[in-house]
């Protein structure tokens, strides 16, 4: 599990966010959601150990994760970033490979098949072969998240046992967008932990186990139906919203009041 104890984090000399307790559980989706600017990429990367607190403590698995070393880090969560850069371009394929990096030397069949499935997971068997560069933005964020998955393909107490995802469904289509919160969805029943930035509450309700929203230079979590409500909502996004449960099942419903 990763957990974060009374974390205070800065950028640069500004506080971004202050006393911060979190639990991202194994076996969980754990949703991070909040208006832009809160803080919710700047915490990620934190529980992520690619940025230090300021003050208080991230473990994994009840280790400071600053004693983790990067390819021991790399072995036990992996993160898929908002944006994916290449200093060189490369097809599809060899991007979701280098998620296989931290477990070399591999064999060369495992490897294989590890990239074929998290392609396959994505809807991403015809990109294989065709240049990042020349990706949609879409699909493009459909590889990024297969080289994750591909991160945490590999069986066995070695695995990665956290995926860390940063909008992930920023550049994604309806279908793609329902295939990818299945996906997390999955990969939490086998027992990882998944973290997921998102900015559509209602995907947010459907697939969280828990959500963290993110605001006001702190974090409040719990299950959707506790955190969701229309006066903190309406307080931090600004609006006039209102909460209303769907009719045939528990999950929460986000709706704009529109004005008299």
């Amino acid at each position: 599990m990763i957990s974060a104890r009374n974390v205070t984090l800065r950028r640069g000399r500004r506080v971004i966010l202050e006393g911060v307790d979190l639990d991202v559980p194994l076996g969980q989706v754990t949703a991070l959601i909040g208006p832009n600017g809160a803080g919710k990429s700047t915490l990620l990367a934190a529980l992520a150990g690619d940025l230090a607190p300021a003050s208080g403590q991230i473990t994994i698995d009840d280790t400071p994760i600053g004693r983790w070393s990067p390819r021991a880090l790399a072995r036990r969560r992996a993160v898929m970033p908002q944006h994916t850069e290449l200093a060189f371009d490369l097809p599809a394929r060899d991007v979701v490979a280098l998620g296989r990096l931290p477990f070399d030397p591999e064999p060369r069949d495992q490897r294989a098949a590890v990239v074929a499935e998290a392609l396959a997971a994505v809807d991403g068997e015809a990109l294989g072969r065709r240049p990042f560069s020349a990706l949609s933005g879409g699909e493009q964020q459909r590889v990024a998240l297969a080289r994750a998955l591909a991160q945490i393909g590999r069986a066995g107490p070695e695995a990665p046992r956290h995926l860390l995802l940063d909008e992930p469904t920023a550049s994604l289509d309806l279908l793609h967008q329902h295939r990818l919160i299945s996906t997390a969805r999955r990969v939490a029943r086998q027992g990882v932990g998944v973290l997921v930035i998102l900015h559509d509450l209602q995907l947010a309700a459907r697939c969280a186990d828990q959500i963290a929203l993110v605001g006001g230079g702190g974090v409040q979590s719990g299950a959707p139906s506790a955190v969701l409500t229309a006066p903190r909502l309406s307080a931090l996004y600004g609006l006039p919203l209102r909460v209303i449960h769907h009719p045939e099942s528990s999950v929460p419903l986000v709706t704009f009041t529109e004005p008299t």
